[in-house]
């Protein structure tokens, strides 16, 4: 690294995790905060049975923010038509793709990994960080950058432009012991869950155990901790907006539990964070469950039919669908379906985003959704 500049460089804090003293009288009105407006949120999803359905797009949204901090860059539509071109049966639909696409879209196929394997009981593991990695790495850029392996050599942390280094992560040596810590610390009953949860994140950041992907896995691990602690009943949380939008103070915030161990004040900024977020994702979802309900009505208005909700459903569920997607895949016949389409985009609920070409049917997109996702 002769030719980084290292001078501004903090180094990471052996010896120093977790924390052996906390400040709690600054941190009792910030878990206080965090923890109602978290609550809030998942009652707000609990009482809606198809919410699993209804945010189904927010997932792929938070995708394409947490790789863009990454400077890896793409956009909702562009991921969703991707999916789109796949569920429809395009088998080359990631060959076809930009490469910092597909980056994003495997994103939301390594949440769904570990999604998978927590739900048929395996705990939060390095066996599953790892796998998250591998999936998240499979294809593009990274498939060079060993996805699932830990680093070999030591990694660093700044601007490529300005080749100036401002953190040097844990070394290669010991980072097996870093991590073995860190699970060890997830696991510790005897913290507070939202604690844990801070204090994690900011370690695994700091550990940054892999050439590439770890803001990504690092944000993720934060939905998976909140969901593994009961604090969600499901992995319907998503943190990076307020992270990007707090970039600066959130990556100040990092460094400086390294080089002033300023610990609680690191804690005090996420749980800050964490309650932001959950406000807007309120706010989101609210704004979804209220679009679901009006489209109820709308639906069917527009198409008079007994298949009204399930093509609603449908289009929820896939905001970006080929035609030969929905007149397959779903119960309705596929006469039913193809007037259907026509009736929506009439009425101005549907936007082509590609016509027929050949043997490939049109592509749509459900606009009145995707208005509410990509804000």
């Amino acid at each position: 690294m002769a030719d980084h500049d290292l001078s501004q460089a903090v180094g990471y804090h052996y010896g120093g995790f977790p924390p052996s003293a906390l400040d709690f009288a600054r941190l009792i009105d910030p878990i206080a905060e965090a923890t109602g407006a978290l609550a809030r949120y998942d009652q707000m999803l609990s009482a809606m049975h198809n919410s699993a359905i209804l945010l189904a797009p927010l997932r792929s949204q938070e995708a394409v923010v947490s790789s863009r901090m990454e400077g890896t860059i793409s956009t909702l539509d562009e991921i969703l038509q991707i999916e789109a071109e796949e569920d429809a049966g395009d088998d080359r639909a990631f060959d076809k793709a930009r490469s910092e696409a597909v980056e994003t879209l495997l994103y939301s196929r390594a949440m769904q990994l570990v999604q998978r394997a927590m739900t048929d009981g395996q705990p939060l593991s390095e066996h599953l960080i790892r796998a998250a990695h591998q999936r998240l790495l499979f294809l593009g850029r990274g498939a060079s950058l060993q996805p699932g392996s830990y680093k070999t050599e030591q990694n660093y942390i700044g601007e490529k432009r300005r080749r100036a280094i401002s953190f040097v992560p844990i070394s290669p040596e010991a980072l097996p012991a870093g991590m073995q810590t860190l699970i060890e610390f997830i696991r510790n009953d005897e913290v507070n869950k939202l604690l844990r949860t801070a204090l994690a994140h900011v370690e695994f950041e700091a550990l940054h155990p892999f050439n590439d992907g770890n803001g990504r896995i690092g944000r993720m691990l934060i939905t998976l901790m909140l969901w593994e602690y009961r604090l969600i009943e499901a992995p319907h949380f998503y943190v990076s907006a307020v992270f990007e939008d707090l970039r600066d103070d959130y990556i100040d915030a990092m460094r400086q539990v390294s080089s002033d161990g300023a610990w609680t004040e690191w804690c005090v900024f996420f749980l800050k964070a964490l309650s932001e977020q959950a406000a807007r994702n309120m706010e989101t979802a609210r704004a979804i469950f209220s679009l679901y309900d009006d489209m109820k009505l709308r639906f069917r208005e527009e198409l008079n039919s007994r298949w009204a909700i399930d093509a609603l459903d449908f289009v929820f569920t896939n905001p970006t669908f080929r035609n030969n997607r929905f007149t397959q895949g779903t119960k309705i016949p596929s006469h039913v379906a193809m007037n259907m389409t026509r009736k929506l985009r009439e009425a101005g609920l549907l936007r082509q985003v590609a016509p027929p070409s050949g043997r490939r049917p049109a592509m749509y997109s459900f606009e009145p959704l995707l208005a509410i996702v990509r804000n």
